[in-house]
């Protein structure tokens, strides 16, 4: 017999055979009949036994059962399986579990569900933020897919750094030292010269960064895109506003149950303003008392001008422009009617930074000026700057943190929540 999941018991009739798989959820023994809650990837479902079948069964043993399918108001989702034959195919070994699985919450530390998150991951409220994340990647393929972008994948092993920083993993390659990947920005500019004009990439990034708190991640997953023959930032930060758009109407259709579970509310009707850096500062200097440093917002600052956006344009994403050059990477593009600001942007929503991007210099010259301008050593860049002497398109694009949007979605308190194994200045495992 042809194993059924929960999600299509609703498409077979009354009496019909089926066999299903999965893990033990919940028992419940009253006297000579027992209830067993059966539980897949796609839902829970009701067992019905004999005492003497549930006498060898433990919470999260692996069984499957056959069974007819009958109609039952008070059995969850009103379905439940009169079992004829139960075996068990995976033992359950633990003295104890480490939290209980069947409740809607479970009831432990953070920190215990990360120690035990395979264990964790089974309970069915958890592993929806990773349905959340799937479909967000399903989404951006297929925004950018119609839109004619291919997706490439480019190496996480690289010989020099993209933002110039220190905040990078070093490896041991062979005779010499490289480093783990900030992110793909070099190779997606090469691509785009190499005539793919419009790329995408959903990879891994790595930032040795010396910070453990709830927004941080050491290796994150990066949505990246990058773009030829743009105007402007502008072209970037619409191409996103429409993106948004898209992913919250795909969300609304796909997982309305999950975000009611969260109680996420998404509006499809997404309108960004566009506030310049230096305005948002002196706005939360007038409006809050709030102080900034140069050039940037702080974690603060970027909650602060949230709230006024959100009070002001009732918006929940706000784009930051015209940093200046010093807080951009050597390869964004000075803005024309001020040199000493850049044609770049980050994307706010709901007080956290979730999209950094812009405009990139597209002229050699101009680009081996600007990395000495930045004080570096333009032959490290030269497998990346030789690419621009062969007629580069004016171009930009943008990298959005997967874990930070999915966790905003949600309105999750911890950025580890939404990452499937966390890897933070503390944990390398598991």
């Amino acid at each position: 017999m042809e194993r059924v999941y929960v999600k299509d018991l609703s498409s077979k009739k009354d009496g019909e055979e089926v066999l299903l798989k999965g893990w033990v959820h919940k028992i419940y023994n009253l006297g000579h009949i027992s209830f067993v809650r059966l539980r897949d990837k796609t839902g829970i479902v009701q067992l019905v036994l004999t005492h003497e079948e549930t006498c060898k069964l433990r919470l999260e043993m692996c069984i499957e059962a056959e069974g007819a399918k009958v109609s039952n108001t008070k059995a969850i989702n009103g379905v439940e399986i009169q079992v004829t034959s139960l075996k068990v195919i995976g033992k359950a070994y633990y003295d104890e579990l480490p939290f209980e699985i069947n409740k809607k919450n479970i009831d432990a530390s953070l920190e215990s569900q990360l120690d035990h998150r395979a264990v964790s991951l089974r309970n069915m409220r958890i592993r929806d933020i990773f349905k959340i994340q799937e479909e967000i990647q399903y989404a951006f393929r297929g925004y950018l897919k119609e839109r004619n972008f291919t997706e490439i994948h480019t190496p996480k092993i690289i010989a020099s750094g993209t933002e110039g920083g220190s905040e990078m993993f070093t490896v041991d390659y062979f005779d010499h030292r490289a480093f783990l990947a900030q992110s793909p920005q070099f190779y997606k500019q090469m691509m785009v010269g190499a005539g793919f004009e419009r790329v995408f990439e959903i990879g891994h990034a790595y930032r040795a960064e010396l910070h453990n708190t709830y927004r941080h991640l050491n290796e994150y997953v990066s949505m990246d895109l990058e773009m030829a023959f743009i105007k402007n930032e502008e072209d970037i930060m619409e191409l996103e506003e429409g993106f948004i758009r898209y992913l919250f109407k795909h969300l609304n259709k796909t997982c309305s149950r999950i975000l009611g579970e969260y109680d996420s509310k998404l509006n499809e009707d997404v309108k960004i303003p566009r506030i310049k850096i230096k305005d948002a500062q002196d706005i939360i200097l007038k409006e809050y008392g709030k102080r900034s440093p140069i050039g940037n917002l702080d974690n603060e600052g970027e909650k602060l001008i949230a709230k006024y956006v959100k009070e002001k344009y009732d918006s929940d994403f706000v784009f930051l422009t015209k940093y200046t050059r010093s807080k951009r990477p050597m390869y964004t593009m000075p803005d024309d009617e001020d040199n000493e600001t850049t044609r770049s942007f980050d994307l706010i929503y709901k007080g956290l930074e979730i999209t950094t991007g812009g405009q990139r210099i597209h002229d050699y010259e101009e680009l081996v000026e600007n990395i000495k301008r930045f004080n570096m050593k333009t032959e490290e860049f030269e497998f990346y700057t030789k690419n621009f002497k062969y007629g580069m398109p004016p171009h930009g694009g943008l990298a959005i943190g997967l874990e930070r949007l999915t966790m905003k979605i949600l309105n999750l308190d911890n950025i580890r929540e939404a990452s499937l194994l966390p890897r933070d200045m503390k944990r390398i495992t598991p």
